[in-house]
Protein backbone atom coordinates (compact mmCIF):
# COMPACT_ATOMS: atom_id res chain seq x y z
CA UNK A 1 0.00 0.00 0.00
CA UNK A 2 1.14 3.50 -0.68
CA UNK A 3 1.99 5.58 2.60
CA UNK A 4 2.06 9.58 3.03
CA UNK A 5 4.00 11.85 0.80
CA UNK A 6 5.98 12.85 3.48
CA UNK A 7 7.83 9.66 3.60
CA UNK A 8 7.51 8.98 -0.25
CA UNK A 9 8.85 12.64 -1.04
CA UNK A 10 12.09 12.69 -3.14
CA UNK A 11 11.40 9.45 -4.45
CA UNK A 12 10.64 10.71 -8.11
CA UNK A 13 6.26 9.78 -6.93
CA UNK A 14 8.11 6.27 -7.45
CA UNK A 15 8.86 3.84 -5.49
CA UNK A 16 5.73 3.31 -3.51
CA UNK A 17 7.25 1.74 0.31
CA UNK A 18 5.01 -1.06 2.06
CA UNK A 19 4.42 -1.26 5.64
CA UNK A 20 5.91 -4.70 6.55
CA UNK A 21 3.27 -7.01 7.74
CA UNK A 22 2.26 -6.06 11.46
CA UNK A 23 4.75 -3.56 10.95
CA UNK A 24 7.09 -5.13 13.32
CA UNK A 25 10.67 -4.23 13.77
CA UNK A 26 14.06 -5.90 14.42
CA UNK A 27 14.16 -9.91 13.80
CA UNK A 28 9.98 -9.51 12.96
CA UNK A 29 10.48 -8.00 9.66
CA UNK A 30 9.87 -9.34 6.53
CA UNK A 31 13.01 -11.22 5.23
CA UNK A 32 13.85 -11.34 1.56
CA UNK A 33 12.34 -13.91 -0.85
CA UNK A 34 14.56 -16.59 -0.90
CA UNK A 35 17.72 -16.22 -3.89
CA UNK A 36 16.93 -17.53 -7.39
CA UNK A 37 20.45 -18.55 -7.72
CA UNK A 38 23.70 -18.55 -5.78
CA UNK A 39 26.95 -16.09 -6.52
CA UNK A 40 29.71 -14.71 -4.74
CA UNK A 41 28.06 -12.46 -1.92
CA UNK A 42 28.99 -8.83 -1.98
CA UNK A 43 30.42 -6.50 0.46
CA UNK A 44 27.70 -5.44 3.18
CA UNK A 45 25.81 -2.87 2.93
CA UNK A 46 26.57 0.26 4.65
CA UNK A 47 23.87 1.67 6.64
CA UNK A 48 24.58 5.40 5.30
CA UNK A 49 21.98 7.45 8.25
CA UNK A 50 23.47 6.18 10.99
CA UNK A 51 20.93 6.01 14.11
CA UNK A 52 21.68 7.38 17.65
CA UNK A 53 21.91 4.03 19.72
CA UNK A 54 21.12 5.75 22.89
CA UNK A 55 17.57 6.61 21.66
CA UNK A 56 16.77 3.42 19.61
CA UNK A 57 18.38 -0.06 18.50
CA UNK A 58 19.24 -0.74 15.16
CA UNK A 59 15.50 -2.41 13.84
CA UNK A 60 16.82 -3.56 10.80
CA UNK A 61 17.68 -7.52 10.15
CA UNK A 62 20.73 -7.87 9.86
CA UNK A 63 21.96 -8.45 6.18
CA UNK A 64 22.43 -12.21 4.68
CA UNK A 65 24.75 -12.07 1.84
CA UNK A 66 23.03 -14.88 0.05
CA UNK A 67 20.30 -12.05 -0.48
CA UNK A 68 23.26 -10.62 -2.70
CA UNK A 69 22.89 -12.56 -6.06
CA UNK A 70 23.15 -9.82 -8.44
CA UNK A 71 26.23 -8.53 -9.49
CA UNK A 72 24.24 -4.68 -10.86
CA UNK A 73 23.36 -2.50 -9.40
CA UNK A 74 25.93 -2.04 -6.47
CA UNK A 75 24.93 -1.42 -2.56
CA UNK A 76 27.44 1.56 -2.82
CA UNK A 77 25.11 2.55 -6.30
CA UNK A 78 21.39 1.96 -4.64
CA UNK A 79 22.71 3.96 -1.65
CA UNK A 80 23.71 6.41 -3.69
CA UNK A 81 20.48 7.35 -5.32
CA UNK A 82 18.66 6.38 -2.67
CA UNK A 83 20.37 9.35 -0.31
CA UNK A 84 19.72 11.80 -3.44
CA UNK A 85 15.64 10.47 -2.93
CA UNK A 86 16.07 10.74 0.70
CA UNK A 87 19.08 12.59 2.20
CA UNK A 88 16.80 15.75 2.68
CA UNK A 89 15.64 14.19 5.34
CA UNK A 90 17.61 13.70 8.03
CA UNK A 91 15.43 11.29 10.38
CA UNK A 92 15.19 9.07 7.64
CA UNK A 93 17.26 5.96 7.96
CA UNK A 94 17.27 2.23 5.64
CA UNK A 95 19.50 -0.66 5.09
CA UNK A 96 19.75 -2.41 1.55
CA UNK A 97 18.86 -6.12 2.23
CA UNK A 98 18.92 -7.73 -0.84
CA UNK A 99 20.04 -7.08 -4.66
CA UNK A 100 18.62 -10.36 -6.70
CA UNK A 101 18.64 -11.74 -10.15
CA UNK A 102 15.43 -12.29 -11.51
CA UNK A 103 13.78 -14.32 -14.04
CA UNK A 104 14.09 -11.35 -16.63
CA UNK A 105 17.84 -11.41 -17.95
CA UNK A 106 19.78 -8.63 -16.72
CA UNK A 107 16.70 -7.38 -14.39
CA UNK A 108 17.77 -7.17 -10.83
CA UNK A 109 15.24 -6.47 -7.79
CA UNK A 110 16.21 -4.38 -4.93
CA UNK A 111 14.54 -5.12 -1.40
CA UNK A 112 15.44 -2.26 1.17
CA UNK A 113 14.16 -1.62 4.57
CA UNK A 114 13.06 2.16 5.89
CA UNK A 115 12.12 3.34 9.19
CA UNK A 116 13.27 6.63 10.96
CA UNK A 117 14.71 7.52 13.93
CA UNK A 118 12.16 7.94 16.05
CA UNK A 119 11.48 5.68 19.65
CA UNK A 120 9.70 3.17 18.28
CA UNK A 121 9.00 3.88 14.54
CA UNK A 122 7.86 1.31 12.49
CA UNK A 123 10.21 -0.59 9.65
CA UNK A 124 8.97 -0.38 6.37
CA UNK A 125 9.72 -2.18 2.75
CA UNK A 126 10.11 -1.23 -0.45
CA UNK A 127 10.95 -3.56 -3.90
CA UNK A 128 12.08 -1.99 -6.83
CA UNK A 129 13.49 -3.66 -10.07
CA UNK A 130 16.47 -2.13 -12.19
CA UNK A 131 16.87 -2.59 -16.05
CA UNK A 132 19.86 -4.06 -17.69
CA UNK A 133 21.41 -0.63 -18.69
CA UNK A 134 21.62 0.45 -14.94
CA UNK A 135 20.02 4.02 -15.88
CA UNK A 136 16.00 3.09 -14.90
CA UNK A 137 14.44 1.96 -11.61
CA UNK A 138 10.76 0.19 -11.68
CA UNK A 139 8.43 0.03 -8.48
CA UNK A 140 5.06 -1.42 -9.36
CA UNK A 141 2.43 0.30 -11.21
CA UNK A 142 4.58 3.76 -10.59
CA UNK A 143 6.42 3.81 -13.82
CA UNK A 144 9.66 4.43 -15.15
CA UNK A 145 12.37 6.54 -13.44
CA UNK A 146 15.31 7.28 -13.75
CA UNK A 147 18.29 5.41 -11.35
CA UNK A 148 22.02 5.51 -10.43
CA UNK A 149 24.40 7.76 -8.40
CA UNK A 150 23.26 10.64 -9.77
CA UNK A 151 20.05 9.73 -11.04
CA UNK A 152 18.69 13.65 -12.32
CA UNK A 153 22.38 14.80 -14.37
CA UNK A 154 20.57 13.82 -17.50
CA UNK A 155 17.54 15.59 -16.97
CA UNK A 156 19.03 18.68 -15.65
CA UNK A 157 21.30 18.53 -18.31
CA UNK A 158 18.25 17.88 -21.03
CA UNK A 159 16.76 21.00 -19.25
CA UNK A 160 19.13 23.34 -19.27
CA UNK A 161 19.41 22.45 -23.17
CA UNK A 162 15.96 22.62 -23.93
CA UNK A 163 13.87 24.62 -21.53
CA UNK A 164 12.42 27.94 -23.29
CA UNK A 165 9.70 28.96 -21.66
CA UNK A 166 9.25 32.68 -20.27
CA UNK A 167 11.93 32.87 -17.13
CA UNK A 168 12.24 35.20 -14.26
CA UNK A 169 15.11 34.89 -11.55
CA UNK A 170 18.50 34.22 -11.98
CA UNK A 171 20.58 34.62 -15.36
CA UNK A 172 22.75 31.35 -14.50
CA UNK A 173 20.99 27.85 -15.05
CA UNK A 174 23.16 26.30 -11.81
CA UNK A 175 19.92 26.18 -9.54
CA UNK A 176 17.40 25.24 -12.38
CA UNK A 177 13.84 25.26 -11.74
CA UNK A 178 11.63 24.13 -14.39
CA UNK A 179 7.73 24.53 -13.63
CA UNK A 180 5.90 21.72 -15.93
CA UNK A 181 1.95 23.57 -15.92
CA UNK A 182 -1.13 24.29 -18.40
CA UNK A 183 -2.92 27.20 -17.89
CA UNK A 184 -6.49 25.46 -17.80
CA UNK A 185 -5.16 22.95 -14.81
CA UNK A 186 -6.75 24.02 -12.01
CA UNK A 187 -4.14 22.36 -9.72
CA UNK A 188 -1.53 24.74 -11.81
CA UNK A 189 -3.44 27.73 -10.25
CA UNK A 190 -3.19 26.57 -7.01
CA UNK A 191 0.95 26.06 -7.50
CA UNK A 192 1.37 29.68 -8.86
CA UNK A 193 1.30 30.61 -5.09
CA UNK A 194 4.14 27.86 -3.85
CA UNK A 195 6.33 29.10 -7.16
CA UNK A 196 6.22 32.77 -6.38
CA UNK A 197 7.24 31.79 -2.83
CA UNK A 198 10.17 29.93 -4.01
CA UNK A 199 11.31 32.83 -6.26
CA UNK A 200 11.77 34.52 -2.75
CA UNK A 201 13.47 31.49 -1.08
CA UNK A 202 15.64 30.67 -3.50
CA UNK A 203 17.16 34.14 -5.00
CA UNK A 204 19.73 32.29 -6.78
CA UNK A 205 17.38 30.12 -8.81
CA UNK A 206 16.45 30.51 -12.52
CA UNK A 207 12.84 29.80 -12.81
CA UNK A 208 11.22 28.67 -16.27
CA UNK A 209 7.56 28.21 -16.79
CA UNK A 210 7.60 25.36 -19.85
CA UNK A 211 4.00 24.87 -21.14
CA UNK A 212 2.91 20.90 -21.12
CA UNK A 213 -0.56 21.77 -22.49
CA UNK A 214 -2.79 18.59 -21.56
CA UNK A 215 -4.80 18.76 -24.52
CA UNK A 216 -6.79 15.32 -24.65
CA UNK A 217 -8.52 17.11 -21.05
CA UNK A 218 -8.11 20.90 -21.46
CA UNK A 219 -9.42 21.76 -25.11
CA UNK A 220 -7.88 25.05 -24.81
CA UNK A 221 -4.59 24.85 -23.31
CA UNK A 222 -2.78 24.38 -26.57
CA UNK A 223 -3.93 27.59 -27.68
CA UNK A 224 -3.23 29.00 -24.23
CA UNK A 225 0.39 27.91 -24.19
CA UNK A 226 0.82 29.29 -28.06
CA UNK A 227 -0.48 32.88 -26.57
CA UNK A 228 1.97 32.36 -24.10
CA UNK A 229 4.78 32.02 -26.48
CA UNK A 230 3.90 34.90 -28.69
CA UNK A 231 3.85 37.32 -25.66
CA UNK A 232 7.08 35.66 -24.19
CA UNK A 233 8.55 36.58 -27.71
CA UNK A 234 7.51 40.13 -27.81
CA UNK A 235 8.23 40.62 -23.47
CA UNK A 236 9.64 37.67 -21.40
CA UNK A 237 8.72 39.65 -17.92
CA UNK A 238 4.77 39.82 -20.13
CA UNK A 239 3.92 36.57 -19.84
CA UNK A 240 3.80 36.03 -16.31
CA UNK A 241 0.69 38.81 -15.82
CA UNK A 242 -0.74 36.93 -18.70
CA UNK A 243 -0.37 33.31 -17.04
CA UNK A 244 -1.98 34.96 -13.92
CA UNK A 245 -4.95 36.63 -15.58
CA UNK A 246 -5.56 33.27 -17.63
CA UNK A 247 -5.24 31.19 -14.16
CA UNK A 248 -7.79 34.09 -12.29
CA UNK A 249 -10.37 33.38 -14.88
CA UNK A 250 -10.27 30.02 -15.79
CA UNK A 251 -13.36 29.83 -15.64
CA UNK A 252 -14.19 31.64 -18.74
CA UNK A 253 -11.83 29.38 -20.49
CA UNK A 254 -15.18 27.48 -22.31
CA UNK A 255 -16.05 26.91 -26.13
CA UNK A 256 -17.90 30.30 -25.98
CA UNK A 257 -15.56 32.84 -24.33
CA UNK A 258 -12.43 31.13 -24.28
CA UNK A 259 -10.92 33.75 -27.05
CA UNK A 260 -12.41 36.51 -25.68
CA UNK A 261 -10.60 35.50 -21.59
CA UNK A 262 -7.35 34.93 -23.74
CA UNK A 263 -7.17 38.40 -25.19
CA UNK A 264 -8.37 39.50 -22.28
CA UNK A 265 -5.54 38.06 -20.44
CA UNK A 266 -3.08 39.64 -23.38
CA UNK A 267 -4.69 43.07 -22.93
CA UNK A 268 -3.96 43.18 -19.05
CA UNK A 269 -0.17 42.04 -19.82
CA UNK A 270 -0.29 45.28 -22.02
CA UNK A 271 0.21 43.66 -25.51
CA UNK A 272 -2.00 43.71 -28.49
CA UNK A 273 -4.74 40.96 -28.61
CA UNK A 274 -5.10 41.12 -31.91
CA UNK A 275 -1.27 40.82 -32.91
CA UNK A 276 -0.95 37.84 -30.54
CA UNK A 277 -3.54 35.82 -31.74
CA UNK A 278 -2.31 36.22 -35.46
CA UNK A 279 1.18 35.35 -34.45
CA UNK A 280 -0.24 32.07 -32.03
CA UNK A 281 -1.85 30.94 -35.58
CA UNK A 282 1.33 30.31 -36.70
CA UNK A 283 3.26 27.22 -37.73
CA UNK A 284 5.98 28.04 -36.11
CA UNK A 285 4.62 28.93 -32.78
CA UNK A 286 3.07 25.42 -32.96
CA UNK A 287 5.85 23.79 -33.24
CA UNK A 288 7.05 24.84 -30.28
CA UNK A 289 4.39 24.22 -28.43
CA UNK A 290 4.63 20.85 -29.61
CA UNK A 291 8.25 20.82 -28.73
CA UNK A 292 7.41 21.78 -25.18
CA UNK A 293 4.81 18.92 -25.12
CA UNK A 294 7.99 16.35 -26.03
CA UNK A 295 10.33 18.31 -23.84
CA UNK A 296 8.11 17.21 -20.81
CA UNK A 297 7.57 13.81 -22.18
CA UNK A 298 11.32 13.22 -22.97
CA UNK A 299 11.82 14.86 -18.98
CA UNK A 300 9.65 11.68 -17.46
CA UNK A 301 6.85 14.42 -16.88
CA UNK A 302 3.60 12.78 -16.68
CA UNK A 303 1.31 15.36 -14.57
CA UNK A 304 0.83 18.74 -14.23
CA UNK A 305 2.04 20.62 -12.09
CA UNK A 306 5.69 19.18 -12.13
CA UNK A 307 8.26 21.01 -10.83
CA UNK A 308 12.02 20.19 -12.01
CA UNK A 309 14.66 21.10 -9.46
CA UNK A 310 18.11 20.56 -11.40
CA UNK A 311 16.20 17.14 -13.17
CA UNK A 312 14.66 16.29 -9.78
CA UNK A 313 11.14 15.99 -10.62
CA UNK A 314 8.66 16.39 -8.08
CA UNK A 315 4.74 16.79 -8.04
CA UNK A 316 4.16 20.47 -6.59
CA UNK A 317 0.77 19.81 -4.88
CA UNK A 318 1.35 16.55 -3.05
CA UNK A 319 4.16 18.38 -1.10
CA UNK A 320 4.07 20.72 2.14
CA UNK A 321 5.99 23.61 0.75
CA UNK A 322 8.38 23.45 3.75
CA UNK A 323 9.10 20.06 2.77
CA UNK A 324 9.34 21.14 -1.14
CA UNK A 325 11.58 24.00 0.08
CA UNK A 326 13.78 21.36 2.03
CA UNK A 327 14.37 19.22 -0.67
CA UNK A 328 15.18 22.19 -3.13
CA UNK A 329 18.33 23.00 -1.14
CA UNK A 330 19.80 19.85 -0.53
CA UNK A 331 19.34 19.28 -4.30
CA UNK A 332 21.25 22.32 -4.49
CA UNK A 333 23.71 21.11 -1.79
CA UNK A 334 24.35 17.85 -3.76
CA UNK A 335 25.02 19.72 -7.10
CA UNK A 336 27.35 21.78 -4.95
CA UNK A 337 25.13 25.15 -6.25
CA UNK A 338 24.50 28.59 -4.04
CA UNK A 339 20.70 29.34 -3.48
CA UNK A 340 21.13 32.70 -2.90
CA UNK A 341 19.02 32.05 0.26
CA UNK A 342 20.27 34.07 3.63
CA UNK A 343 21.26 31.82 6.48
CA UNK A 344 19.38 31.54 9.44
CA UNK A 345 19.71 33.90 12.00
CA UNK A 346 21.88 33.68 14.65
CA UNK A 347 20.42 33.93 18.28
CA UNK A 348 22.45 36.90 20.21
CA UNK A 349 22.49 34.37 23.15
CA UNK A 350 21.46 30.67 24.34
CA UNK A 351 17.64 30.92 25.00
CA UNK A 352 16.59 30.54 28.54
CA UNK A 353 14.64 27.66 29.24
CA UNK A 354 10.77 28.23 29.46
CA UNK A 355 11.31 31.75 27.93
Amino acid sequence: MKISYLMLAGLASALSIATVAGAQTGAGAAAPAAPASKAAPTAPPLQLNSLDPSSRPDPFPPVNPKYFTASSPTVDTVNSFLKTLWGYDPTRIWRVEAIQTTAAPGVSKVIVFVSDKSPNAKVQTTAFFVTPDGKHAIADSSGVISFGATPFAETRKLLQDRADGATKGAAGKDLLLVEFSDLQCPHCKEAQGTMDQLAKDFPNARIIYQSFPLVEIHPFAFKAAAYGYCIQKQKNDAFFPFATAVFETQAAVTPETADATLKSAVTKAGLDPAAIDTCAATQAVKDQVNASIKLAQDSGVDQTPMLAVNGHLLPMTQIPYETLKTIVAYQASLDGVSTGAAPAPALSKPPTLGK
